[in-house]
C-alpha cells in the first residue's frame, strides 16, 4: 500500500468517526423523550440544558396543568425558554401518558 492510499484511508476513517460523534451530539441517535410520561431524572439526563432543577418544574407543571398538548406547551414553565426547546425538539414528543 502506497504512503498516499494510506494517507487516504486515515482521512476516510477519521472523518467517519467525526461524523459519527457530530450526529451522536445532535440526538441523531437519541431515544424519544415523551414529556407527558417521563420522569424528573429522565427529563434531566436527556434533555440538554434541563437539570435537575427545570426537570422536577417540568414534572410539577404536568402534574397541576394536566398533559401537555403540545411541544410550544414546555414554554409555560418556569425556566424553561426558546432555546431549551429548540436544543431538544429533535428528541421530544407529546403523548399520551403510558
Amino acid at each position: 500500500m502506497s504512503f498516499v492510499s494510506r494517507r487516504f484511508s486515515q482521512v476516510v476513517i477519521s472523518s467517519c468517526f467525526a461524523l459519527a460523534l457530530l450526529m451522536v451530539s445532535f440526538g441523531v441517535f437519541a431515544t424519544p423523550v415523551n414529556i407527558n410520561s417521563a420522569d424528573a431524572n429522565t427529563l434531566a439526563t436527556e434533555l440538554n440544558g434541563v437539570g435537575a432543577a427545570k426537570a422536577a418544574a417540568i414534572v410539577a407543571y404536568r402534574e397541576s396543568n394536566g398533559p401537555f398538548k403540545q411541544l410550544e406547551d414546555l414554554l409555560q414553565v418556569k425556566g424553561v425558554g426558546e432555546k431549551i426547546l429548540e436544543k431538544n425538539r429533535a428528541i421530544l414528543v407529546v403523548e399520551e401518558k403510558d
